[in-house]
């Protein structure tokens, strides 16, 4: 018998004191002899004011790794009282681990050092961290497992500071002065991606004297069968639209074709990114009557850059999915983008103010450009 999947608690890690707007370049370095033209442009578009980076600003040195980051996340849950030694499951998503080898999970079970357990990493981008939720619900709900705890987190400032980029980057300022488009070059990336991790706690009983939250639904779908890759590194994308990794690549091509930087294909991104997200998606819940739009009392998107929030608006109504934009909740622009975790810190933030209400019905939206895949997942405070 499938059982019912509450999250208990959640929690949000991140690290340092906010960096503001005028001191992201003093903490990753600048590139070249002179600041960034593209900061500015940039983050006129995506409205983020604050973001948070494992980095000393004044010793520009990493005061956290990927898997401190994440154990941290996971040891505030015992500040609400769980117990680490219960959990059966350990279930970590992350875009860019610490090392390839071993998996994230498995070292953020060896930095907590807490009782043996079943430990599963997924991978990917800004999916990874709901896919390692997915793999938490259903292992509860087939009863399998009784606690267990997902992650997402992301140290994205590791591969942005300055020393990993060269001055080149420059040369698309002109385009993107001439179209806001054109986004997730090398430089646009560092002025989005932050750093920071969530986890929650989920167990097949609901709080006997709080709120929690009910999972309904986690949806997930890919059309990597219809769409190349848009969003990739480690490799170089050829002009087939197959990918090479970096295994057939000497070292010295790891740094003069800069391999393991992140890449966008920008035009495939703006033509597909929100049709392949959201609108196709939602039509295809909707036609299987998956929840109902007028139920819903909180939208939480996570969209890379405020850029997006009109654009995804739009194909929401396009889906006969109306949801005002007065039911959002998104804290882009005090947290930043931090990847697979953004869910989590949304979430987190949210869950923990009060305003959600026993019977508030919710839809979380994360959307990957990878090779275009996206997930939505229903819940419902009880």
């Amino acid at each position: 018998m499938l059982r019912e999947v509450y999250i208990n608690k959640i929690s949000a890690f991140l690290p340092n004191d906010p960096i503001d707007n005028e001191n992201i370049e003093k903490v990753l370095g600048q590139v070249g002899d002179r600041p960034s033209r593209a900061r500015r442009i940039i983050l006129k578009s995506n409205k983020i004011i604050n973001r948070y980076y494992a980095i000393d600003p004044k010793t520009r040195k990493a005061t956290h790794t990927n898997t401190q980051l994440t154990a941290q996340a996971i040891r505030g849950l015992q500040k609400d009282g769980l117990d680490l030694d219960s959990v059966d499951v350990l279930a970590c998503g992350t875009t860019l681990p610490d090392q390839l080898m071993p998996n994230h999970a498995i070292m953020v079970h060896g930095e907590l050092g807490c009782e043996p357990l079943e430990v599963v990493s997924t991978a990917g981008i800004c999916l990874s961290g709901i896919t390692a939720l997915k793999y938490a619900y259903t292992s509860i709900k087939s009863g399998d497992a009784d606690v267990a705890i997902a992650t997402g987190s992301e140290n994205s400032s590791a591969i942005m500071r300055a020393e990993n980029f060269t001055p080149e980057i420059q040369s698309s300022v002109e385009m993107l002065e001439k179209n806001q488009e054109i986004a997730f070059e090398k430089d646009f990336l560092r002025w989005m991606l932050s750093d920071g991790a969530g986890a929650m706690a989920l167990s097949a009983k609901p709080n006997e004297t709080s709120l929690c939250l009910k999972i309904d639904k986690i949806f997930s779908i890919s059309y990597a069968n219809v769409l190349d890759t848009c969003m990739y590194g480690g490799c170089e994308k050829l002009e087939d639209g197959s990918l090479k990794g970096w295994g057939q690549y000497t070292p010295q091509e790891w740094l003069n074709k800069s391999i393991f930087s992140l890449k966008q294909d920008v035009k495939l991104l703006n033509d597909n990114i929100v049709e392949y997200t959201v609108a196709k998606p939602l039509t295809q819940m909707l036609e299987k009557k998956m929840f109902k739009p007028e139920e819903i009392d909180w939208f939480l998107p996570h969209y890379s850059s405020n850029y997006f929030r009109d654009e995804v608006y739009k194909k929401m109504i396009k889906a006969g999915c109306d949801i005002p934009q007065e039911k959002w909740f998104t804290n882009l622009s005090s947290k930043g983008n931090t990847g697979s975790a953004s869910i989590y810190i949304m979430l987190e933030e949210l869950f923990n103010s009060n305003k959600v209400k026993k019977g508030d019905k919710l839809l979380c939206y994360i959307p990957e450009s990878g090779r275009f895949s996206t997930a939505f997942m229903l819940l419902e405070a009880v």
